[in-house]
């Protein structure tokens, strides 16, 4: 085998031997995982802001001619699963597939990091983060999904997905990819929007005649609202969370920037004593006072990203567990710094802090696309193996952290299970879709030519046990519905042989998959 001339930062790296720079460069790839995670968590308090975000309206009442005013959602929940959620914890895949057609523009031949990680991410979250959430609640909890309309919506788009992939690669146009399929990929994801949207209103003719069970008024529970301390210089609000050192007593628990349940031990949180927060809850933060907490907010990220033990971990006997701790911590800190310029989330309702930690996504993933390639380079592993596998695991990271969360903070099951059905749809119609429509426009201009799909019949390949296997999960989710009345949950058992089932299908789908791109199947 050749030595591969290409290198990440010094041209010294070549002079390296071929394991050792394979190791490097996997352990690299492996940090870049450990940033997606942690700015997932950023991204997704970010984005419960935005959600909640609601506007006041006035209307006359038409008995009293009196004026009434009511708060109402800016946002629906069901586009807000579809887009925000699904979209954003997809990122990392888009991202990298977009950067990959980019640097593909010319080639008459498509990428194939983007469509690999995309197919093999649709995988991963549908069966190995389906085994995670199913095992979250409590032992004996169930949560299920509340509106089983908008879920059938959702899972007949991400089914359609890969039927509609599969059309356009094997019967209409083989292995070849024309700027009309790639549009209308494309637009399918706003029929996507329109039709779930259409199930959620109960739009007559457009929605399927089903009831919706009870859905919880909030996106997520509410938190335990925040006051104002002069004494302290501290300023509360319901909007404005405080942080405070770590006391050494037990109190309410309130996070600044990650969302996980209370138990565990993350720097992220801060205890609050009850009598902090019972004091003065009837003042309004002025205007001064809330440039004042912006900063002292701002400034308190970064000097949580460099503590590495917390009070918790001191009083720790275990030397090991601790040592391992103040480890991790420390492994950390350069991801904690960087993400620390994410503005706090509540300001502008969440949508600076969503954006920054969407850039942040975009441009590890970028890192993550040169280290695979450098990774394929050296070691001469078939790189839609490596997409389809690892980088498909890796970018699929954010999915799981944020679908956890809301298995774990929501009330029902709806988003937990809609981000995983949703993300699939978002992977195929935007993932995809948006690359080969970049690559196919440029061919039609200066080709006039359609992109040609190399190793198309491995993709389709892996489409179809992608298929094959997603209706033995999506069975098994219906069958627990009907005998436990839930998706998630139920006696402990019972949920992990669920998730070691699902966990299951994901390892012939992988093997399957790899088999065949490999020639061997």
């Amino acid at each position: 085998m050749e030595k591969c001339e290409a290198y990440l930062l010094f041209h010294g790296e070549i002079s390296l031997s071929s394991w050792l720079r394979t190791f490097l460069y996997c352990l690299g790839l492996a940090y870049c995982f450990v940033g997606l995670s942690a700015i997932t968590a950023r991204f997704f308090r970010s984005m419960e802001n935005v959600v909640k975000h609601s506007r006041e309206v006035v209307e006359i009442d038409p008995h009293t001619k009196a004026e009434v005013v009511r708060r109402d959602k800016v946002w629906n929940y069901t586009i807000a699963d579809i887009s925000l959620l699904a979209f954003g914890t997809s990122f990392p895949q888009i991202s990298l597939a977009t950067i990959d057609a980019i640097r593909n523009i010319g080639n008459r031949y498509a990428g194939g990091l983007g469509p690999g990680t995309l197919v093999g991410s649709a995988a991963f979250d549908l069966f190995p983060i389906h085994a995670v959430c199913v095992v979250v609640p409590k032992a004996g909890e169930l949560k299920k999904i509340s509106d089983l309309g908008v879920w059938l919506v959702e899972l007949f788009w991400s089914f359609w997905a890969y039927i509609w992939l599969y059309i356009i690669l094997e019967i209409w146009s083989p292995s070849v990819i024309t700027l009309w399929e790639a549009l209308l990929t494309v637009l399918q994801y706003g029929l996507l929007l329109a039709h779930a949207y259409a199930q959620d209103k109960r739009w007559p003719y457009l929605s399927l005649p089903m009831a919706r069970g009870e859905r919880p008024e909030e996106w997520v529970p509410e938190e335990t609202p925040l006051c104002s301390n002069k004494d302290n210089n501290n300023v509360y609000g319901q909007q404005y969370p405080e942080i405070l050192p770590d006391p050494e007593g037990s109190g309410n628990v309130v996070d600044i920037f990650s969302i996980h349940s209370n138990s565990e031990l993350d720097s992220d949180y801060r205890n609050l004593s009850s009598s902090d927060i019972a004091v003065g809850c009837s003042n309004e933060p002025s205007s001064e006072e809330t440039d004042s907490w912006f900063l002292a907010t701002w400034k308190q990220q970064f000097l949580d990203a460099i503590v590495l033990e917390r009070p918790e971990s001191r009083k720790l006997e275990n030397i090991i567990i601790r040592g391992a701790r103040i480890s991790w911590q420390l492994l950390l800190t350069p991801w904690r710094l960087v993400f620390a310029l994410v503005p706090p989330y509540q300001i502008a309702h969440g949508w600076i802090a969503f954006l920054c930690s969407l850039a942040f996504i975009s441009g590890i993933a970028y890192v993550v696309t040169r280290l695979t390639d450098l990774i394929s380079c050296v070691t001469g592993i078939n790189p839609y193996v490596i997409a389809l596998t690892a980088l498909a695991s890796g970018t699929s990271w954010p999915d799981l952290v944020a679908s956890k969360i809301a298995a774990e903070r929501q009330l029902t099951a709806d988003s937990a299970i809609a981000n995983i059905t949703c993300s699939n749809s978002v992977n195929i119609y935007v993932g995809i879709g948006v690359p080969w429509l970049i690559d196919t426009a440029y061919n039609f201009l200066v080709y006039k030519e359609p992109l040609r799909i190399e190793n198309a019949e491995g993709l389709s390949f892996s489409l179809l046990v992608f298929f094959c296997t997603s209706v033995g999960c999506i069975g098994v989710l219906v069958f627990r519905r009907l005998t436990l009345g839930a998706e998630l949950g139920g006696p402990r058992i019972w949920a992990w042989l669920t998730s070691g089932y699902f966990m299951l299908l994901w390892v012939v789908f992988v093997v399957l998959s790899s088999l065949r791109i490999c020639g061997v199947i």
